[in-house]
């Protein structure tokens, strides 16, 4: 009995002391802080566990949480230490608990203490400390620009959206939640290409990086004020710390930060009510013109008459007007064409209806002028625009006086009757669906050039195939050579693949390392294995390389050989692919 007491009591002792050694607490970056200032807050285990649950946070907006786990060693002695953090928003000024988080170690459940924040009005400088989601917010913007919020209806207007980041801050390739919509809008976005570069600029006096993320081109279809549905985007955003890593270069904390352009607003302006009749809904700078493919031709011939309108503006939101004609002429249905470029500042190019025309009587007739008016924004004014007179002369055919006798009366001029039935029986005669045309004489095929060329072709082809033979020989016993070549194209390959892969730091700086490595083994025509640092600068200085360009080209190995292990900007990546491409070129010209 005394024996199994002591036992109990020892399991009893060891569990008391291990439980003990748990501890569970939470803690702030500050307990008083101002409305418009952002709190952390952690809650820390020393022990791995489970189920844990974060208290209501009443008063506050909770971003999170963001979890961290630590182990270190000291005098052989492990210690383990797992947080789970949050970004809390004031919400209202007052006094405010955070309640007691909870979790389970080891099957019992540990508690934190409340903590009491007070929150006071706004101060001028608010602070978030070192929190990167505090940072990343003030840093980084979305911004909607278009370039007029007053057209007129059916007026170009450009909008962008422009993301501005500080330099002090870094950002990845950004990704679209979701693509705007344009309602009551006619749209279409601009090619910006795949690689968006970063320009220097300023978001409200403070110097920073941007790029024109979208770009798109829209016509207002309806008038009064018509809002831009807001877009949002998802930003990988890089805040420095005031950690440093293992090579003394400071360390970053990756947050995805979301970022929106808020709503904007286009006052859209009604045509003024005093446009002309021969108004179709043209808006914008354009020029008109109307050409007959011939002058002259005898009844039952077809000619051409093309409108054509070109210029700045809605080219594919309007009608041309129509061309009329006389009843003694009959018209098809015309074939519409578009010759139309959407770049940034709206509609730019040429549209056009082209009739075919099919007089039926002999005699001269003019065609009624036609006028396209349209609007013009700059002067906010209707311009018209008429065409020259055209005049279709017949030289041959039936007069329309005979043949309304002929509907009329019976006529007794055999010869004018058998030409008005001639006529209306090959009135289409011009046309011909298949030509059925034989050849007069077949040309023969022997003695031709093409047969004395095919003869005498595989004579030519012999001391072609020597000198290829040839120079296969010799490139084969070029061994040293062989690499070179090889070497060389690997390089190429490489310095493309690094070139696609701007955004993706690690396969960047691998495939860049590997264009420099088989660079200078297709230069220097040397192995794999005596790729190291102090033979690369021996056999650059025997070549008589620059000491500047020898360091440049060690400083690019060295800067791929770290940046493998650390995340970077698309901008970081873009310079140092500019500073490979410099001193390649630099030694290429040395060597």
């Amino acid at each position: 009995m005394k024996l199994k007491f002591l036992h109990t009591l020892l399991i009893t002792l060891i569990t008391t002391i291990v439980t003990a050694q748990v501890t569970f607490e939470g803690t702030v970056n500050k307990k008083r802080i101002a409305i418009n200032e952002r709190l952390q807050v952690s809650f820390t285990v020393n022990k791995d566990g489970d189920n844990f649950r974060a208290p209501s946070f009443n008063g506050f907006k909770a971003n999170g949480p963001s979890q961290s786990v630590s182990r270190q060693w000291t005098n052989g002695k492990s210690s383990y230490q797992k947080s789970f953090t949050y970004v809390l928003t004031p919400q209202q000024k007052g006094k405010f608990t955070i309640g007691q988080a909870t979790i389970e170690v080891d099957g019992n459940t540990y508690k934190t203490s409340p903590i009491t924040i007070t929150v006071t009005g706004s101060v001028a400088n608010p602070s978030g400390g070192e929190n990167p989601d505090y940072v990343a917010d003030k840093k980084v913007h979305l911004v909607a620009r278009v370039s007029n919020s007053n057209p007129y209806l059916n007026e170009a207007v450009t909008l962008e959206y422009i993301l501005y980041w500080e330099n002090s801050v870094g950002l990845f390739n950004p990704q679209l939640n979701e693509m705007p919509k344009f309602r009551d809008f006619w749209s279409q976005e601009i090619d910006l290409g795949q690689q968006l570069k970063p320009k220097q600029g300023t978001y409200k006096g403070v110097p920073s990086n941007y790029v024109v993320y979208k770009k798109y081109v829209m016509y207002p279809q309806k008038t009064g004020k018509l809002k831009l549905s807001p877009i949002s985007m998802t930003v990988p955003v890089q805040v420095p710390t005031n950690k440093r890593d293992f090579f003394g270069r400071r360390v970053n904390n990756t947050v995805n930060k979301t970022v929106t352009a808020g709503n904007t607003v286009l006052n859209v302006k009604a045509l003024p009510q005093n446009a002309p009749e021969s108004f179709t809904g043209a808006v914008g700078n354009f020029s008109f013109i109307v050409t007959q493919s011939k002058a002259s031709l005898n009844a039952t011939e077809s000619l051409q008459v093309n409108l054509k309108v070109s210029g700045n503006g809605n080219l594919k939101l309007f009608k041309l007007p129509e061309l009329k004609v006389p009843s003694a002429i009959e018209k098809y249905d015309p074939e519409h064409k578009e010759s139309v470029r959407v770049r940034s500042k709206g509609m730019t190019g040429s549209i056009s209806d082209n009739y075919t025309l099919v007089p039926q009587y002999k005699g001269k007739f003019p065609l009624p002028n036609i006028t396209f008016s349209f609007f013009d924004p700059k002067t906010a004014s209707y311009k018209t625009l008429g065409s020259r007179p055209i005049a279709i002369d017949v030289l041959q055919g039936p007069t329309e006086a005979i043949a309304n006798t002929q509907n009329n009366t019976a006529i007794t001029n055999n010869e004018t009757q058998e030409e008005v039935e001639a006529t209306k029986n090959q009135q289409f005669r011009f046309i011909k669906s298949e030509a059925n045309l034989q050849t007069i004489k077949q040309p023969q095929f022997f003695k031709t050039t093409l047969f004395w060329c095919l003869l005498l072709l595989p004579l030519l082809t012999i001391p072609l195939f020597l000198l290829i033979s040839k120079r296969n020989e010799s490139l084969a016993g070029d061994i040293e050579g062989s690499k070179a070549r090889r070497a060389s194209k690997l390089a190429k390959k490489h310095l493309s693949k690094a070139k696609k892969d701007l955004g993706d730091s690690k396969a960047f700086y691998v495939s860049l390392e590997k264009a420099l490595h088989n660079y200078l083994k297709s230069r220097l025509k040397i192995e794999t294995s005596e790729m190291n640092k102090d033979n690369i600068q021996s056999l650059l200085q025997d070549k008589e390389v620059s000491a500047a360009a020898i360091s440049k080209f060690k400083e690019v190995l060295e800067t791929c050989d770290m940046a493998r292990y650390t995340p970077n900007t698309l901008q970081t990546m873009t310079e140092d692919f500019e500073k490979a491409s410099d001193v390649i070129s630099l030694i290429d010209k040395q060597l």
